[in-house]
């Protein structure tokens, strides 16, 4: 692996060892040498036409700020991501930084979801749904005060975001899934996302 850092060797090789194959076009719980090459090329050539960082991330749901939406956080774009950031302070990211990002066992997924009260979040759960098996986060955080939605003073008129991280290995990375959010008081918003169309 001519080129590539030796922690990052040490992390592929076990990885291959395990003889399970990867899909070329999943999410990446363990990425390969050429993936992350890729990944981190991405970053850097969005940074060189000057996109958003935050552009990289998988998105999924409404594309403007009146619609509920949100974005995952794989493996990969998080290695885009970082080095979009750091090219535009003429930096690359480290060996360490690098590993760092391939060796996290979960992927957070960031949800935007509209209600009638500044609190209407507070106690927001997540779950996926994948063939009829419910997958349930390790962590769920939301926003206890709710900001005004672009529609106030009319319905919905607040919006708040729910985060929750997913272990990857209590998931299909390959599946097509249903992200759903369940406010507290009561309803539900849901996002369906194809795991196979995405890196």
């Amino acid at each position: 692996m001519k080129g590539m850092p030796a922690t990052l060797c040490l992390l592929i090789t076990a990885a291959s060892v395990t003889g399970v194959p990867l899909p070329s076009a999943a999410i990446q719980a363990q990425p390969t040498q050429e993936q992350i090459r890729a990944a981190l090329t991405r970053g850097q050539e969005a940074a060189r036409q000057h996109s958003r960082p935050d552009s990289l991330y998988v998105r999924f749901g409404g594309s403007d700020d009146g619609q509920a939406g949100g974005f995952l956080v794989t493996k990969l774009s998080s290695l885009s991501v970082m080095a979009a950031h750091m090219a535009l302070r003429g930096l690359e990211p480290s060996p360490a930084e690098i590993a760092q990002v391939i060796e996290a066992s979960t992927m957070l997924v960031s949800s935007v979801i509209f209600g009638d009260s500044p609190s209407f979040a507070v106690d927001s759960y997540m779950v996926f749904d994948q063939g009829g098996k419910t997958i349930k986060p390790v962590t769920v955080r939301f926003d206890g005060q709710a900001e005004r939605s672009a529609l106030w003073p009319e319905k919905p008129r607040f919006k708040a975001k729910v985060v929750a991280s997913f272990n990857y290995a209590d998931f299909d990375p390959t599946a097509k899934t249903i992200i759903t959010v369940f406010p507290a008081g009561g309803g539900a918003t849901s996002f369906p996302v194809d795991f196979a169309r995405i890196e």
